[in-house]
């Protein structure tokens, strides 16, 4: 039985060289859906020893970093992208495959003299995309590599500088369109705009349409194949406005951590009696515009929007008419497909919360 604590670099021959169990591919295609670091480290090996190995190459360099070795002592570990990783031996031969690919012949000498665990991490990346551009030159062999790819889910990477605008969102549709408050990302020079969904992890997002007048804003996470959940969205959009009285709830992003708010509609009109709008009894925070107002079926009825003046309790939300509205005026998504089952109905509203947490998020506004 293979045992995937064995060396990366090992598993990564044995796999090339089809020399694996269909237990052991099995146990493998586990590893790679359940560790991203595990499942990133492993895709760089295949794409190492399938350049060289379609290069002709690997054996010469296995002898002549065999007799190099003799002479070199290698230390037992070093610190890549905050990960301590230990080096066995096999690594002094991968590093000079990369760098025999990467360099050709002009630089064989040097890299094989240059012990690779002084390479610093601006060498390490520059090795790294130099080998992506000829793997990108390969025509054969890419099946594999593709597979590979694909079960592992790269981490979104967090953007480096602090967000100077936050709001909150929620789906559209489960393959990345939202809604959000127009004024969260109207922010004038503004850089980027991200989600941070509630496992962490962020997503680049572009705008494709706004209502001014409404304050609505439509955007659509930028990632090819994006899925908000596992499953269709769990709650619909109502199309009419909701009747007074009724009682409602939000969940919204004031700060990193989800926020919970109910109340009730206290007027069917909102801020000097605007009919896109409503009058909501319900507490809000500044970070919370685009929120979802949900009512106790399970159903979006509106968009929070602002909050009143400091003594006066109102909440003021944008209603989901409007939403429609927008979304009949706009080419790019006229056609989307919109969800028409609800699965909030019959639950408990900490049930309803539950469902409801994977396609709400907060929204991140990053200005030059």
């Amino acid at each position: 039985m293979m045992n995937l604590n064995s060396s990366i670099w090992e598993l990564a021959e044995s796999y090339l060289a089809g020399s694996m169990a269909a237990d052991e591919k099995k146990l493998l295609s586990e590893k790679l859906e359940s560790d991203t670091d595990f499942a990133e480290e492993f895709s760089e090996c295949v794409d190492l020893l399938k350049s060289v190995t379609n290069s002709g190459k690997l054996h010469n360099f296995r002898n002549m970093i065999g007799e190099i070795h003799k002479d070199q002592s290698v230390k037992p570990a070093r610190k890549l992208m905050n990960k301590i990783i230990a080096l066995p031996p096999l690594f002094w031969r991968t590093t000079a495959v990369a760098a025999c690919v990467a360099l050709i012949t002009s630089s064989i000498t040097y890299w094989s003299i240059t012990p690779s665990i002084k390479k610093n991490d601006s060498q390490y990346n520059k090795i790294s995309r130099e080998v992506e551009h000829i793997k990108t030159g390969l025509k054969n062999n890419t099946a594999d590599i593709e597979s590979i790819k694909k079960s592992a889910n790269t981490q979104p990477v967090q953007p480096a500088s602090q967000a100077k605008f936050t709001g909150t969102g929620f789906a559209l549709t489960n393959d990345g369109y939202f809604v959000t408050a127009w004024h969260v990302v109207n922010q004038g020079n503004f850089d980027s705009v991200y989600i941070q969904n509630n496992e962490g992890l962020y997503y680049k997002a572009v705008l494709v349409s706004h209502d001014d007048k409404a304050d609505i804003a439509i955007m659509k996470v930028d990632k090819k194949n994006f899925r908000f959940g596992k499953s269709d969205l769990p709650y619909t959009i109502a199309k009419s406005k909701a009747l007074l009285g009724a009682r409602i709830f939000t969940i919204g992003y004031p700060n990193n951590d989800e926020v919970y708010a109910e109340g009730y509609i206290s007027s069917r009109n909102g801020f000097e009696g605007d009919n896109l709008q409503y009058t909501l009894d319900l507490p809000a925070a500044h970070g919370q515009s685009g929120s979802p107002v949900v009512d106790a079926k399970g159903n979006i009825i509106g968009i929070l929007t602002a909050v009143g003046s400091p003594g006066e309790a109102n909440t003021y939300a944008v209603s989901t008419t409007a939403l429609y509205d927008l979304i009949k005026e706009s080419p790019a998504i006229a056609k989307v497909h919109q969800h028409r089952n609800n699965r909030l109905s019959w639950l408990g509203r900490e049930q309803q919360i539950e469902k409801m947490e994977d396609y709400t998020f907060s929204v991140k506004v990053y200005k030059k």
